[in-house]
């Protein structure tokens, strides 16, 4: 880069280098004819040979030259060296990018929509040119020591009615502030324009990106599919008039956006005459996320009543309808690791943390909390409790009215009394109830075995411990689904504890939300199921997992529309939930939508890479695509982190067989079968390659068998596109009536 440092280029001395972009290297240099400095851009020395790069920057040349305005940097001459490399003369301006400017911090909302103005008049110009310039960010802004704005690298620009350059389907510029259309590869006009300025605009008044993710795919999604977190959440003084500005410049649908840059400008010079006199935007509602407590008892041996607590305070807190709170398995998702404050808030997209730390020694506790601003790391309240064991309920009712008092959340009638809540008086029975918790949660047959062990010795010394019940329900029915215990056997444990669960105390919507997923894949019960979700969401609305079970439910049922809605609500709840992104996946596989799947699988893949099942879903989502071969390196890929995985086998099978490769589907059955013989493999993964090789008789005995083993994955088939060779045939019919299902 600073080879051409010294050099003189025709009638430039080349003083140094200044930067560089995807398009080319800017020097400093001086004009010798005219005696001034100018800025040359120079087309990468390896891009010289390539024809369609160097068209391109030719074309920027010419863009930008055709524009005569105080907010376009002015382009002097297109020249080309003795070695034939391009280069361009600009003026040279004195100044810094709006990048520098919005890393030291927000602006003040004068500067933001003075500085939005004279972009926004440059693009006007250029719009009405037949210009669109395709990669507006803060870096390609300059503002100059006088305080005016120049937009710079028209290389990604288009001129109306000439040759694209641009490869078809292929994405140009920056991802963060990419439109929707430029990240799908389609055609550009002027509003893409007005998306990407949209961006910068929230930049300035907030500090951060509106889509801001780890991995560039994680980025795309959310243009996709995700609205940005409210302005308001961010900073409390930008006025209402200015957000909806910037609201209006990120619809999604471009033809939903402001239409031309003559209405933002109309509209920002009325927020300008406005300014220091307009009412701030609403204040959004207040957000945390309990993080895991920290165990520094002697022993390091209460990690499960620090999880316990954590928990606990997360289940007391959804109560309050003013408070977004995020749900266990995001919060605990940073367990163990060390990170910013500000990182996790940022991931799990909320204002406030809570984390603290527990010491307990005999009958004595010391637990310390602090309420933390995830935006900038700063302390708002902290307190230390000495207590004995025997006083952790009011612990737990100080720490959450503290929350509500320093996030100033107004309670609801009624709310207070749940916030606290006793689920047990009795301490010991709690602690008991905490082990068994801790052990179940980690969701391995051994540790949910012993959880029962734990639950069942809570019962016994609080008999009306309704939450003991229900725990224990979970327990018994998960055991029964994995057939760790018989079937029939588990599930009517399952049963009985759920129902007294419910006689105990039906005002949990744990309890409700326990029995739902019993009435669901224990009973197949389709409308109590709903009854119960109904309950859980009418206690709870902010209850994750009720709306993930009720997503479920409106699948079995055909409403897959529906389902998306709740399993994102649930992803609201739960943003960094492994578990929850595959449940998304599914609904949108078995609504057909495949490529939606392709992405969510990689959005949630770049957030939880040892999540390996997903491999199954995106390779199953490629193939129905018809990316076939892609579908089944996927699937392998899966299978190498997961050899004995059975479902990932049966849809590798799938593939192999619509893909004609008989003896690879042939060979997967047979792994199939090998299986069975080490652990249960559900009937239903051998349907998938069955149904796809035309061996119809196998598929339905394979159904049947299915059905009499209670297969957890059964009910899918009335949605589930894999099976689609089958639904012709009348026992598929016969099927879904047994299954009281409807196609």
């Amino acid at each position: 880069m600073n080879s051409l440092v010294g050099r003189t280029v025709s009638h430039y001395k080349i003083v140094e280098h200044l930067g560089s972009g995807g398009m080319g290297h800017v020097y400093k240099a001086q004009d010798l004819k005219l005696d001034r400095t100018v800025a040359l851009k120079f087309l990468p020395k390896e891009l010289t040979s390539d024809r369609t790069a160097k068209s391109r920057f030719i074309q920027e040349a010419k863009a930008a030259s055709a524009l005569d305005h105080a907010n376009i940097c002015t382009i002097h001459e297109l020249g080309e060296t003795e070695e034939g490399q391009v280069f361009m003369a600009m003026s040279c301006y004195a100044g810094t990018t709006l990048k520098v400017k919005i890393e030291q911090g927000p602006l003040n909302v004068e500067d933001a929509i003075d500085l939005t103005i004279q972009a926004a008049s440059g693009l006007a110009k250029a719009h009405e040119h037949g210009i669109v310039h395709r990669d507006i960010k803060p870096a390609n802004i300059i503002i100059t020591d006088d305080g005016v704005v120049k937009i710079v690298d028209f290389g990604l620009a288009k001129l109306k009615g000439q040759l694209d350059l641009t490869k078809s389907g292929a994405t140009l510029g920056t991802a963060l502030y990419m439109s929707p259309e430029q990240a799908r590869g389609e055609d550009l006009d002027h509003r893409s324009d007005i998306w990407s300025l949209g961006v910068v605009l929230y930049e300035m008044l907030t500090g951060i990106s509106p889509f801001r993710a780890d991995h560039e795919q994680a980025v795309l999604y959310r243009i996709l599919n995700e609205d940005p977190e409210s302005i308001s959440a961010c900073r409390q003084d930008v006025p209402s008039a200015l957000v909806e500005i910037v609201n209006g410049t990120l619809k999604k649908d471009a033809i939903d956006r402001y239409q031309s840059m003559g209405e933002i400008l109309r509209n920002l010079t009325s927020a300008k005459q406005r300014a220091g006199t307009d009412t701030p935007a609403p204040r959004a509602p207040s957000s945390i996320a309990v993080l895991p407590f920290v165990d520094m008892s002697p022993g390091h041996d209460q990690e499960y009543f620090c999880d316990g607590i954590a928990e606990e305070l997360i289940n007391a807190l959804t109560h309050i309808s003013g408070l977004r709170v995020v749900a266990r398995t995001s919060s605990f998702s940073f367990k163990g690791e060390q990170r910013d404050v500000r990182e996790i808030g940022r991931r799990l997209g909320v204002a406030t943390l809570l984390e603290g730390s527990v010491r307990k020694a005999d009958q004595r506790l010391r637990i310390t909390v602090q309420l933390i601003n995830a935006r900038d790391g700063s302390h708002i309240w902290s307190e230390r409790y000495d207590r004995n064991l025997e006083d952790i309920f009011a612990v737990q009712d100080d720490v959450c009215l503290s929350i509500v008092e320093h996030l100033k959340v107004t309670l609801a009638q009624g709310e207070r009394t749940l916030l606290m809540k006793r689920r047990t008086g009795n301490h010991e029975a709690y602690n008991l109830y905490l082990k068994g918790l801790f052990l179940f949660n980690q969701r391995k047959h051994q540790s949910v075995s012993k959880s029962i062990e734990y639950f069942l010795e809570a019962i016994r010394i609080d008999a009306t411990f309704a939450l003991a019940y229900s725990a224990l329900a979970e327990s018994y029915a998960e055991l029964g689904s994995w057939r760790v215990l018989p079937l029939d056997t588990a599930y009517d444990q399952a049963r009985k504890a759920s129902m007294t669960a419910l006689r105990v105390d039906d005002s949990l919507s744990e309890v409700h939300v326990a029995a739902a997923w019993i009435k669901l894949h224990c009973d197949w019960n389709w409308s109590e199921a709903e009854q119960e979700l109904k309950c859980a969401l009418a206690i709870n609305p902010a209850c994750a997992e009720a709306h993930h079970i009720y997503a479920h439910y409106l699948e079995l049922r055909g409403s897959l529309d529906e389902a998306l809605g709740e399993i994102n609500r649930a992803l609201e709840l739960e943003p960094v939930s492994p578990p929850l992104s595959a449940c998304a996946v599914q609904v949108l596989f078995h609504a057909r939508r495949y490529q939606q799947a392709i992405k969510q699988c990689h959005a949630a893949l770049e957030l939880a890479p040892a999540y390996f099942g997903l491999y199954g879903w995106l390779g199953a989502a490629y193939a129905k695509r018809g990316m076939l071969e892609r579908g089944i390196v996927t699937m392998q890929e899966g299978l190498r982190h997961l050899p004995d995985d059975p479902r990932i086998q049966g849809l590798l099978g799938y593939a192999y067989a619509i893909s004609g490769r008989k003896e690879e589907a042939s060979g997967c059955l047979t792994k199939l079968d090998s299986l069975s013989g080490e652990k249960y493999v559900d009937p239903y993964y051998v349907v998938w390659p069955l149904g796809a090789l035309g061996d119809r008789t196998g598929a339905f005995e394979r159904l049947d068998r299915a059905y009499v083993e209670h297969s957890g994955w059964l009910p899918w088939i009335v949605v589930d596109p894999l099976v689609d060779e089958l639904r012709s045939d009348p026992k598929f019919l016969s099927l879904l009536q047994r299954l009281r299902l409807h196609s």
